[in-house]
């Protein structure tokens, strides 16, 4: 959602540029007034996803919003409470083909329906959603979506549960008032992944105290990293680091993931601290670098195709990702360096021999385990 005053037409429509960059396939903008009703027609017509006007306690302003045309509404049902605005809303957005997501919200529900069901419970939640169905299903209105959002995320999830269960329409996920990261991620990402693993919703919308491009990095990325949408961006893996390491590897991970993500690199890379483990462990990355002795050694899906002075680490990293870009991976396997693997594996032998801890002395043990079960 856009943090601008909607009436600040080039503002709002640069931050949805923004947004539409870090991977948002819609964005909200707020029609508080009849300024924003009026910037939201300039703004439509130039955006490059579809917007979807918020509305709050002013049911006037829907209808505006749907002349200015907007591609969908968000109703909060415990503000615009009287039946025959929300009737005349829905009736609108039928002859229009507009959809409205019917956002309930934990702190903000209708006062009769939290006393009823004893507080803001799953059941209030879901008892909101389905009374302000009840209006639209009067005029026969059903192109709906819902939220039951809350910021604890325990409530959040037990809404949404019951909700799946209780009515067949499109669900949109979020965690509201989540907070600034790093404890907003985390609430955002608990909630949103349990019920995604699950089945349950169809959009998302991370609510952060924080640039709304941080939501639509963390949506794209949770969606990404759940298999549920294709990678365009960069996904960048990195070993905790340990004694092993030979390098700084919080820093050196930092700064790639920084040189890579303003080229836009839809690939996954990994930087790990050391060579002993490193490129077995990341052997699925499309390319990776782990350090060894002061030199780093680059390595495609686990192949070693070069090594390259520790501080060049981060730019042949770069260089090498764009190779692939370019000329695909296959190809760039097939130009490795003469002697970069065998390189590789002396150097990782040699630290074998003096880092080498009991992780390592794997087919020791094996003997061990061997001779112990067979006596």
């Amino acid at each position: 959602m856009t943090t601008t005053k909607t009436a600040d037409v080039d503002g709002t429509l640069a931050q949805i540029y923004a947004l539409a960059g870090a991977g948002c396939d819609i964005v909200r903008c707020t029609c508080n007034d009849e300024a924003a009703a009026t910037g939201l027609a300039q703004i439509v017509p130039r955006s490059p996803v579809p917007i979807i006007a918020d509305i709050h306690f002013q049911h006037k302003l829907a209808l505006a919003a749907m002349e200015a045309g907007v591609h969908g509404l968000r109703l909060n049902p415990g503000n615009i409470r009287k039946p025959a605005d929300i009737k005349a809303v829905a009736s609108e957005a039928k002859d229009r083909g507009i959809p409205i997501r019917i956002g309930v919200n934990a702190g903000s529900l209708d006062p009769e329906i939290a006393e009823l069901h004893g507080g803001a419970t799953p059941e209030a939640l879901v008892a909101s959603a389905q009374r302000e169905l009840a209006y639209f299903a009067e005029i026969g209105f059903d192109d709906v979506k819902i939220s039951v959002k809350a910021s604890n995320v325990a409530l959040m999830i037990d809404s949404y549960r019951l909700l799946s269960e209780t009515v067949d329409h499109p669900l949109h996920l979020g965690v509201t008032e989540a907070g600034p990261p790093p404890a907003g991620l985390i609430k955002s990402t608990a909630g949103i992944a349990t019920l995604l693993s699950e089945g349950i919703g169809d959009t998302i919308r991370y609510s952060l105290t924080a640039d709304p491009v941080e939501e639509a990095r963390a949506g794209r990325t949770l969606l990404e990293s759940l298999g549920l949408r294709e990678r365009k961006g960069l996904d960048l893996i990195a070993c905790p680091s340990c004694g092993r390491a030979e390098v700084d590897v919080i820093k050196v991970a930092n700064a790639a993931m920084e040189a890579l993500e303003k080229r836009n690199i839809p690939l996954q890379v990994a930087v790990m601290g050391c060579v002993v483990n490193g490129p077995g462990e990341a052997r699925e990355a499309d390319l990776g670098i782990a350090a060894g002795r002061g030199k780093g050694h680059l390595f495609v899906k686990g192949h070693v195709v070069r090594v390259v002075p520790e501080a060049d680490m981060v730019e042949a990293l770069v260089a090498e990702a764009e190779r692939i870009m370019e000329e695909g991976i296959e190809a760039v396997i097939a130009s490795a360096d003469a002697g970069a693997a065998a390189e590789a594996e002396a150097t990782r032998v040699e630290l074998l021999a003096t880092q080498g801890a009991d992780v390592n002395r794997v087919e020791e043990h094996l003997e061990r385990i061997q001779e112990i079960t067979k006596n």
